[in-house]
């Protein structure tokens, strides 16, 4: 049985798991398409600040005692132009893949987050076809600029 946990501060989170447990847990499962376990654990961070424009929340899926799934959105601080909250990461274990665990994570999420939700998605990355599945388009093509120093 899939047991939800939300999360909007460090003080939530269960005795037997760490920020670093997480972090090392969306570093393992997002794969290819990772970032790096810092940057991992500054978004964590933003989602369980109370400074003014920041927070979000994390979800923990777990079977039992064992983590099987993590997302994390943060709020933008923003509306109108931009979306008020980024879904930063969903991954879900690499053995128990294609159970519905994402499409679980992602409808819980939706359920309790306040306004619209903007995402970054590879274009070959196969998550994408669950995101539209659940209504996101790609309304725009991102485009960026690196400060060379």
């Amino acid at each position: 049985m899939l047991i939800f946990k939300v999360l909007h501060s460090r003080k939530e989170l269960p005795e037997n798991l760490t920020q670093k447990d997480i972090v090392d847990f969306l570093y393992t499962h997002l794969e290819r398409f990772r970032d790096t376990s810092f940057a991992i654990s500054k978004a964590i961070d933003y989602a369980f600040s109370n400074e003014p424009g920041k927070g979000g929340f994390v979800i923990l899926a777990n079977t039992g005692d064992k983590l099987c799934g993590v997302l994390v959105m943060i709020k933008t601080g923003m509306e109108e132009f931009i979306p008020e909250n980024i879904l930063v990461y969903l991954a879900v274990h690499s053995a128990i893949r294609n159970r519905g665990i994402g499409s679980e994570l992602l409808k819980k999420a939706l359920e309790i987050v306040k306004g619209d939700i903007a995402l970054h998605v590879e274009y070959d990355n196969p998550a994408r076809h669950l995101y539209e599945r659940f209504g996101f388009t790609s309304k725009y093509a991102e485009m960026r600029w690196q400060k060379q120093y």
